[in-house]
């Protein structure tokens, strides 16, 4: 994940946090906020937050971005449900993060190459006129895309 050096963070549907927590301890220069539908993956990413002794972070409970609907960041990390379904929740995640992020903010989200990869491509490339693969291995990738 590439952080920027100050600012604010989403981790959109954290479930039990660890994409968040390691962004909020690899900078603690910058405010993660962490979002999940789900009650339980919320309660549990707080208990790992209060674990790993990490303060620069705030978890709340909501569907998709209405728990943080007037803010924006610099950077949307998500590791996407696919198997919620890609029509259902995956392109709202993508296509309503450009509207979330700061200028020249990045959405970054990893995804099974085999299982979505092409299309969550192709989706990121037309919400935001380009997209790169920023690293791949073990059947996996980390997409890309910076808001012009």
């Amino acid at each position: 994940m590439v952080l920027p050096e100050e600012g604010s963070v989403l981790d959109l549907g954290c479930g039990y946090g660890p994409i968040g927590i390691v962004a909020a301890r690899m900078n603690p220069n910058i405010k993660v906020y962490m979002t999940d539908i789900n009650e339980r993956a919320t309660k549990l990413a707080a208990r790992n937050i209060n674990r790993n002794k990490v303060t620069n972070i705030k978890v709340v409970q909501g569907n998709l971005y209405k728990s943080v609907k007037e803010k924006t960041f610099n950077v949307i990390l998500t590791n996407p449900p696919i198997s919620a379904g890609i029509h259902k929740i995956v392109t709202p995640m993508i296509e309503k993060s450009i509207t979330h992020l700061e200028p020249e903010g990045s959405l970054q989200l990893v995804v099974q190459s085999n299982k979505g990869g092409k299309t969550l491509s192709k989706l990121m490339q037309n919400t935001y006129s380009n997209v790169e693969v920023f690293a791949r291995g073990s059947g996996y990738r980390v997409l890309q895309s910076f808001k012009d």
